[in-house]
């Protein structure tokens, strides 16, 4: 595609597909936040990627901005890329399920001007030049809520998400400290943990709430890998749901795999542990000290504010693809 292309008219956004999954069309709708805070309401439509093409050649736009995960093969993005060019359109791809499914990435490798990864260490495998790390972020429409002091926190501990198999050893690990308190583990897979474990499946509403509600919220990286044999990449970077719990005000301990949260958050934001002791030691330090956690989940909130929302993210995009010449 011939560079210097002036941001004009028309942003399209595009993704999903058959298979998308609920958490990556929440995702998208996040990123839509985010375009319309930069360009404006009335300048980003986000379509479907089954009628990309079609959206393309009516709308006509300067900038087609496709997102999400590339492993169906029966999403076929390459379709999108050569609309966009007819037209002289500058494109993109943010991969938000990297590292998970990189041996598929042939399917967007080369058809797009500029690709984002929104993983630190997985954005290194793509075999090509102008690839860019950019992580996932937070969505103040969905995930911000005002610290309130006085509301009542009947929860010690509380995780939600998928019992990955890395997860439940964590969960093993941490047993004789979480045994002695009141602690809610909830999504597919948790309920063969007994007390205190749930098998269900809650909103996102629902979760935002759960945060309010609970002293202390763990945050456990996920280990399943759907294509990812190549290189069996160790994903590095937190994933939405740190820069979503830290907007909504909650108090996170992280489980520590890499050092990669401190590109973010800082120890007295979001305070880290990797085996049982340090785990036991935090608990003695926040647990029952009401005004030391609301103080760290207060700092983490305002640094989400001032550099983690979609809005941020969209404009690093918009810089890299004016700095590479494809828009004014």
């Amino acid at each position: 595609m011939e560079k210097g292309k002036a941001l004009k008219g028309h942003v399209l956004l595009c993704g999903g597909g058959r298979y998308e999954s609920q958490a990556n069309a929440q995702v998208r709708q996040t990123i839509m936040d985010g375009l319309v805070g930069v360009f404006g309401e009335g300048n980003v439509t986000s379509v479907n990627i089954s009628a990309a093409s079609w959206a393309i050649n009516y709308l006509k736009p300067s900038f087609v901005f496709a997102t999400g995960s590339y492993l169906p093969e029966s999403t076929y993005f390459g379709e999108v890329s050569r609309e966009a060019r007819k037209i002289g359109a500058a494109t993109a791809f943010w991969a938000t399920e990297d590292p998970y499914e990189q041996d598929a990435h042939y399917q967007i490798a080369n058809d797009f001007d500029v690709l984002f990864s929104c993983d630190h260490w997985g954005h290194n495998f793509y075999q090509r030049d102008k690839v860019y790390h950019l992580p996932l972020a937070a969505c103040p429409n969905l995930h911000y809520m005002p610290i309130d002091e006085a509301v009542e926190k009947p929860i010690d501990i509380l995780f939600c998400g998928v019992a990955f198999s890395s997860r439940k050893e964590i969960a093993r690990m941490l047993m004789p400290a979480l045994q002695k308190l009141n602690i809610r583990f909830i999504g597919p897979g948790w309920g063969e943990l007994g007390i205190g474990f749930s098998d269900a499946r809650i909103e996102k509403s629902q979760l935002i709430e759960l945060y309010s509600r609970s002293k202390i919220v763990l945050n456990l990286g996920r280990s399943l890998h759907f294509e990812n044999k190549r290189f069996m990449i160790v994903p590095s970077t937190p994933g939405p749901r740190t820069f979503e719990a830290a907007l909504s005000g909650a108090f996170q301990l992280f489980h520590e795999d890499t050092y990669e949260l401190r590109r973010y958050y800082s120890a007295d934001e979001i305070p880290v542990f990797s085996n049982r002791r340090d785990f036991e030691r935090l608990l003695d330090i926040y647990l029952n000290d009401d005004k030391a956690r609301l103080a760290t989940a207060r700092k983490a909130q305002e640094r989400t504010q001032k550099e983690h929302l979609y809005v941020h993210r969209i404009q690093k995009v918009i810089e890299v693809m004016q700095s590479e010449g494809f828009l004014k």
